[in-house]
């Protein structure tokens, strides 16, 4: 073996060592929680997409102690958006999918606003909050919500069933 392989094979395998891990990309998690898929219409109408969004959440996700989020099993994103948890069924009196993830606000409405192709122009600012809405069916609602005191951290999310 020459010394010119010995140092190739040196320099590829730091270069796997150095090299970044890259996220994957979720698009069955990414269009549930901006509202292009329906958990909530498949357990009505295809109980076998809902059982392999199931089976794929299970995959890709692990429970957080007995909190109601998951973390991601490797890195993954949604839109580009890295996720930091999912809540796979509800936030407080919200029923759906949301995810949180790291983006300000101005970042993660901007990148949901691509991805629906719509403005999501239903905001405000209170209670130590940003949030958006946007209503894109009955009982179905795409929400953005950053807190003044975590402004790197956004959830986003499609509520279904949310008490107002």
């Amino acid at each position: 073996m020459s010394v010119r392989t010995i140092v190739a094979g040196a320099v590829l395998g730091a270069i796997a060592v150095c090299a970044p891990v890259r996220a994957a990309e979720d698009a069955s998690i990414a269009r549930m929680a901006a509202c292009q898929d329906s958990w909530l219409d498949w357990s009505k109408s295809d109980p076998a997409k809902l059982k392999a969004l199931g089976e794929h959440f299970r995959a890709a996700y692990t429970p957080h102690d007995n909190d109601p989020w998951f973390l991601p099993k490797a890195p993954t994103t949604v839109a580009g958006l890295k996720v930091l948890k999912v809540f796979p069924q509800s936030v407080g009196m919200g029923v759906g999918l949301s995810v949180f993830v790291e983006a300000s606000y101005d970042t993660a409405k901007k990148t949901f606003e691509d991805v629906l192709k719509k403005k999501i122009a239903k905001c405000e600012a209170s209670d130590g909050m940003h949030s958006c809405e946007l209503d894109l069916a009955p009982q179905r609602s795409f929400t953005l919500m950053t807190a003044d005191d975590d402004p790197k951290t956004t959830l986003i999310g499609c509520f279904y069933l949310y008490e107002k």
